[in-house]
């Protein structure tokens, strides 16, 4: 396995470029925090100056609250803009009802054509991916806005894909809906 492995997998929606930038925005500013407190740990632990007048200052203290909130809002602005974002359904040209089963999921078109299909797992191959390879695939269009819509017939599902940001639950008697845009094929 290579380092490049281990960061978050090609975005190919919107929404998962606005998740990686926000995953990049709160690594910096958590990184910059660990920075700060190791050179302060640093300067404390050989530093033998002793500030007598340091107790009584009440700026400081005041600083130390004002600050952490401060951060708090740089990372929750950009959250819950992304957050809101994700909820937005956008006029959808097409619309998928996904129906979780007890080991399959099955699919229906039914906005200019009705079609259904069933998707059952395979079974291990030595190329194909453990658990995540199926007999009939699920096709969306790319660049066209889509409406996803779970639910379940029996018990908990969960239907996601990484790399578009989506991850939805399928709840047995309960409609889910999520909108979806992919910008590249594949």
């Amino acid at each position: 396995m290579k380092w490049t492995k281990f960061y978050l997998p090609d975005a190919y929606s919107p929404t998962m470029e606005q998740l990686v930038y926000f995953h990049d925005h709160t690594m910096s500013i958590i990184i910059s925090i660990t920075i700060l407190i190791c050179i302060l740990l640093n300067s404390l632990l050989w530093n033998k100056l002793i500030d007598l007048n340091m107790n009584e200052h009440q700026m400081i203290e005041t600083w130390w609250t004002i600050l952490p909130t401060i951060v708090l809002f740089l990372i929750a602005i950009p959250s819950l803009k992304i957050l809101y974002s994700m909820e937005e359904l956008i006029n959808p040209t097409i619309s998928i009802k996904s129906m979780g089963h007890q080991w399959y999921w099955s699919y229906e078109y039914s906005d200019k054509f009705c079609k259904e299909l069933e998707s059952y797992m395979k079974y291990n191959k030595k190329n194909d991916f453990r658990l995540l390879e199926v007999d009939n695939k699920m096709k969306a269009p790319f660049l066209t806005q889509i409406r996803m819509i779970f639910s379940s017939s029996d018990v908990l599902h969960s239907w996601t894909i990484p790399c578009l940001g989506i991850k939805m639950d399928a709840v047995p008697g309960r409609i889910n809906q999520s909108s979806l845009m992919i910008k590249k094929p594949g």
